[in-house]
Order: structure tokens, then C-alpha cells, then sequence
């Protein structure tokens, strides 16, 4: 993109899941031989040590955390409710212990075939919520998912959805999460980004390979596939938002790979191709 001002590493936070195969202790490591300053956790990995041990390590490691995935998935059964409201409560106060302000929400599939129902539940959900992470110091961020994952994982499935529910709150509280395979394909997606300013919590980056081999677990590095990685960039960056961009990619090929390897490519694709 034109005009474009290239990116250092500085900005690059390395989200856990792209190092699956690496416990939190090896990616802190790995991180540092690498020479990344952010790291992006996932709740199973911090459960494997616990929280106190995981606290601990990255804070004496000098890395800061981006954000802090996940929270969410909130439709659910009437008896159900309580539990979920419960574990959300604990993701945020995870969130505070690991040293982010900024709480992914991947927002949960219908319980039946009511989706309309189920996104109400979303709404819901956020605004129970919010008060017990607004005195947490917490800011939530929606993250939508691409469609293909509608049934299983998420009923809020594009940027503009996303803001639509992020309006209902204040700024300072909701916001979304701008993950390029997810949103990449969306005709209205730099009029999303734009009306999306201020509320921006997080950007996210890989690519879409073609032929893409699994829908959940095939995201590509960066530079291998179609995404317009610069223009959303660019398009991210003018709608002020500032942040670390975490590389996110799920893909079985690096998780056999050596983590020294994956992160290796990582940092030297991120400056030529974000």
C-alpha cells in the first residue's frame, strides 16, 4: 500500500496458539530469543501451569500481554446461565493477573437453531459483564468470526455486527477485535474499520491459503495467501488504532514444526508483509 509506513517487530505480539505445540514457558522463551516484546496468552495454556505460576513467568520475563484469549460463549441453557456468567467473571480477573487490559470475547454458537435468540444472549451476556470488568480495569473485546464458524463457535459473524453490538456500551467498556481471516472478505469491511475508531482493542494477522485445507486449523503465514494484509493495515492504522498486532495462526503444519522455526518465519515476514 502505497504511502505505507513499514512496521518494526516492536509491534508484533506473538498470539500463543501459533506455537501450539509450545507450552507458555517455552513460548516466553522462545519469545525472547526471538526478540518479541508482546505475547497474546490463551486460557488452556495458562491452565496447564495455573494462573499464580503463569503470572509469575511473564512477568518476569519482561513481556507484555496484549490481550488475553478468551472470554465469551454466552448463549446457553437456562441452567446454564450462572456457570457461564461465572467463568467470564474469572477470565477478566485472569486477564488482570497476566497484566492485560483487553479480554477477547468469541461470542459462542446458538444453543438451538434460534439465532436470533442467541445473539440477544450475546447482548446480554456483554452487559452483565461489563460492570464487574469496568472495576477490573477490563475493556471487552467482540471478535467475529467468519460465518463458516456460525454453528459452532460464534452467531456474530461480521465487523459490522460487531459494532452494531459494541454501540449498545460505552467505549471505554466494549470494543472489537479486527481478525483478518475472519473479516477479510467483507464487502463492507474499510466502512466497518473506519466507523469502528476508537473502539478498536486488537488487530490480528495471517492469511487465507488457497486451496485452504482446514477451516479451522489451515490460516496460512502471512504473504502465502489472498488477503490484503497492507490495505487492512493501513486502513486499521488510520482508524487510529496503535496497538501490538498479533500474529494469530492456527495451522497443523507449524504446530509439528520447531517453535524456533514458526517464530523465526513470523518475525521475518511481519515487517514485509503487515
Amino acid at each position: 500500500m502505497a504511502g505505507l509506513r513499514p512496521l518494526g517487530i516492536d509491534r508484533l505480539s506473538l498470539n500463543q496458539i501459533t506455537v501450539d505445540q509450545w507450552s507458555l514457558e517455552e513460548v516466553i522463551e522462545g519469545c525472547g530469543r526471538a526478540g518479541i516484546g508482546w505475547i497474546g496468552p490463551w486460557r488452556h495454556k495458562v491452565q496447564e501451569v495455573g494462573l499464580d505460576k503463569a503470572a509469575r513467568m511473564v512477568g518476569d520475563s519482561g513481556l507484555k500481554v496484549s490481550s488475553y484469549c478468551r472470554g465469551g460463549f454466552f448463549p446457553a441453557l437456562e441452567h446454564e446461565v450462572a456457570t457461564r456468567h461465572d467463568d467470564n467473571r474469572r477470565a477478566v480477573d485472569e486477564a488482570v493477573e497476566l497484566g492485560t487490559d483487553v479480554l477477547v470475547l468469541v461470542c459462542g454458537p446458538s444453543i438451538d437453531k434460534d439465532i436470533e435468540t442467541a445473539r440477544r444472549m450475546v447482548v446480554d451476556g456483554i452487559a452483565e459483564l461489563v460492570p464487574h470488568a469496568r472495576a477490573a480495569g477490563v475493556r471487552l473485546g467482540i471478535e467475529p468470526l467468519h460465518p463458516m464458524f456460525t454453528a459452532d463457535r460464534s452467531v456474530v459473524v461480521t465487523l459490522e455486527h460487531a459494532n452494531d453490538m459494541a454501540s449498545y456500551f460505552s467505549s471505554a467498556d466494549v470494543g472489537v477485535i479486527i481478525d483478518v481471516y475472519h473479516v477479510w472478505w467483507d464487502p463492507n469491511l474499510y466502512d466497518e474499520i473506519e466507523r469502528a475508531a476508537g473502539r478498536i482493542l486488537g488487530f490480528h494477522v495471517s492469511d487465507w491459503t488457497v486451496p485452504t485445507q482446514d477451516l479451522l486449523a489451515g490460516r496460512g503465514l502471512m504473504g502465502d495467501g489472498v488477503i490484503e494484509l497492507r490495505r487492512i493495515r493501513g486502513a486499521v492504522d488510520a482508524a487510529g488504532y496503535r496497538g501490538p498486532i498479533e500474529v494469530e495462526i492456527l495451522n497443523r503444519d507449524l504446530w509439528s514444526r520447531s517453535g524456533d522455526e514458526v517464530l523465526g518465519a513470523v518475525v521475518d515476514r511481519f515487517p514485509v508483509h503487515v
